[in-house]
């Protein structure tokens, strides 16, 4: 079954070009089967980019998919059109009272800043608390995932002496866990990150599972059974150029950075990257959906209220 989004959305026609079964709102109602409803809160500046990456794999799934876009009320995007939040975007206020069967919260290029510091630091919050209620299953991305570590188990992040930055050689530590069903031993994974959560600093009780780290940049992925939750530290979810456009940035402005490790053919930036993560970042989000139908209740109102198995 297709991903269900917006006729205009411009990620629509990035999808329709790339062969992912995009459904209308017409086709979608002939259908008897209740569709899994996902929201993406998406805090990162080009919220298209960001859109788009994350529906082409969700998109890429067997299972009917209603995404959902959902931006914090308080903050004022600074590189999306108002029109475009205007029209394919909710704030969370105005979503709140709905169930979700799974709910992702991106990362956001802030992780240098105390958390506290973060100007919608209290609405998030708000938001992570409200995820243990209204949302089966969550999945959390870079600092995205850095923020509901810290909230749900008090875990810090700590500054790196210099930016992770490149495609980063990573480990399958738990071969037997359902989200990591069909991954290799090892695999790459881009990374672009000031800061890092270490194992040592998760707490013993706190139910989180290592499921993927690397012996340059550590821990990349938990997963916490008791609350369905997944913990993305990098960013399995990027295009081929992210990095590039990244590095691009960073040269134009003068700004010291190293070329991406293990990215440019040759380390050479005039060379094209090649993308040795795509399969698996699609492996996981599939591995992630489907866990979620699975576990999920039939009636959205009983998320929240139904004891319901989580992933093994």
């Amino acid at each position: 079954m297709p991903i269900k989004i917006p006729n205009q959305l411009p990620a629509r026609d990035v999808l329709v070009r790339e062969g992912v079964s995009v459904m209308d709102e017409r086709t979608a109602r002939r259908q008897d089967i209740r569709p899994l409803q996902i929201g993406l809160l998406n805090l990162m500046p080009n919220k298209i980019r960001t859109e788009t990456q994350f529906a082409r794999l969700i998109g890429a799934t067997p299972l009917q998919v209603e995404l959902s876009l959902v931006r914090i009320g308080n903050h004022k995007a600074k590189n999306t059109a108002e029109d475009h939040l205007i029209t394919f975007y909710e704030t969370w206020e105005e979503v709140a009272a709905r169930k979700f069967d799974g709910f992702i919260i991106t990362g956001a290029p802030i992780e240098l800043m105390p958390f506290e510091e973060v100007t919608y630091w209290n609405e998030l919050e708000r938001i992570l608390d409200w995820t243990a209620t209204n949302v089966h299953s969550s999945f959390f991305i870079c600092w995205g995932a850095m923020a509901a570590a810290r909230h749900f188990h008090g875990v810090p992040k700590h500054t790196l002496g210099k930016k992770a930055f490149g495609v980063f050689s990573h480990h399958n530590r738990a071969p037997t866990s359902p989200y990591l069903a069909g991954f290799s031993d090892d695999f790459a994974i881009p990374v672009s990150r000031w800061t890092e959560v270490r194992i040592s600093d998760i707490p013993a009780d706190s139910g989180l599972q290592v499921l993927i780290e690397s012996d340059e940049t550590g821990l990349s992925l938990l997963a916490e059974r008791p609350g369905n939750r997944l913990y993305m530290f990098n960013h399995i979810e990027y295009d081929s150029t992210s990095l590039k456009e990244e590095y691009d940035r960073d040269v134009a402005a003068k700004t010291p950075i190293e070329v991406p490790h293990g990215y440019f053919p040759g380390d050479d930036p005039t060379q094209p990257p090649l993308n040795r993560w795509r399969s698996h970042a699609h492996l996981l989000f599939g591995n992630w959906i489907n866990q979620v139908y699975q576990t999920t209740p039939f009636e959205l109102a009983d998320i929240g209220r139904v004891s319901q198995p989580a992933a093994a």
